[in-house]
């Protein structure tokens, strides 16, 4: 070769350009090497596998203030549920426990409250037609008006009572009577329909309240000792089963190591009195 030549072919050389080195990441038109699965060809982020990434982005967790809220409200109405069911079941595993004339005691009570009240009922009903009905109102209107006042009367403790009822008698020899057991006994009295109650000579009104005292218990400030004596005035068959209810006044009491006894009478005389008191702010709105 002449030395023009070769310096043509060096001129060559050097217009050309470099050998490019083949690249580590195969287009996505490559085809797969041989005898193996497809590479995965997505870049990791950050040096991390995918699961890596899933737990990252799981924890820690990241709540919101709406988010926070709704979980504590949430929370709040399951507690509720809970208890509610709790208290549904106790009451309902209370009375699979009871005896079928328990059941019979508790529904026959029940059966006599509403009938009382449907008797109440009638009797403003028919006093209310009275005074529509009769040609002298007034008259009328007098004679009902006195008939509430000897009721009240009644209710108030100033005047003494008699009529059909129980006697309840409590023993407690161990001193374990407390003032709040007494009162049990007089809610479930009232309850029952009791229209004049009397314990120890004391008479019990709306605003009687009882408190320990030492050894005995204190009925508006006076201090009785046992035996308990109630004179109660009612119906005497709806009386004594509101007290022998299961779980009632008397298994209590009975619990607790005290002698209970309930006596029916056609007279019980209930002659304790209590002072009329003026109210101090308090007007008829007729005046």
């Amino acid at each position: 070769m002449s030395d023009h030549d070769e310096q043509r072919a060096n001129r060559l050389r050097e217009e050309l350009p470099d050998e490019v080195e083949p690249s580590a990441d195969p287009g996505p038109d490559a085809e797969p090497p041989a005898g193996g699965a497809p590479r995965d060809t997505r870049p990791e982020r950050n040096g991390l596998t995918g699961r890596q990434r899933l737990l990252k982005g799981l924890w820690p967790p990241r709540l919101t203030r709406a988010q926070l809220i709704v979980a504590l409200l949430l929370f709040g109405l399951g507690f509720g549920l809970a208890v509610q069911v709790a208290s549904n079941s106790d009451n309902d595993s209370a009375l699979r426990g009871a005896r079928q004339e328990d059941l019979v005691r508790i529904l026959d009570e029940l059966d006599d409250r509403t009938q009382r009240l449907e008797d109440e009922k009638q009797g403003l009903e028919k006093q209310r037609d009275e005074l529509e009905n009769s040609s002298d109102q007034a008259e009328e209107a007098r004679k009902q008006t006195l008939e509430k006042e000897r009721q009240l009367g009644v209710l108030a403790g100033t005047v003494a009572a008699q009529g059909p009822g129980i006697t309840v008698t409590i023993e407690d020899t161990k001193g374990t009577v407390e003032a709040d057991m007494l009162l049990d006994a007089i809610q479930e009295l009232r309850a029952a329909g009791a229209e004049a109650i009397q314990v120890n000579g004391v008479r019990v009104v709306a605003g009687t309240y009882l408190a320990d005292s030492g050894n005995s218990v204190g009925v508006d400030g006076n201090k009785i000792n046992a035996p308990y004596r109630f004179q109660v005035i009612g119906k005497p068959q709806d009386l004594e089963p509101a007290l022998n209810i299961p779980g009632g006044v008397v298994q209590t009491l009975e619990k607790e190591q005290a002698t209970v006894t309930v006596e029916r009478s056609s007279k019980i005389v209930v002659d304790a009195l209590r002072a009329a008191e003026r109210p101090d702010y308090a007007r008829s709105s007729s005046q």
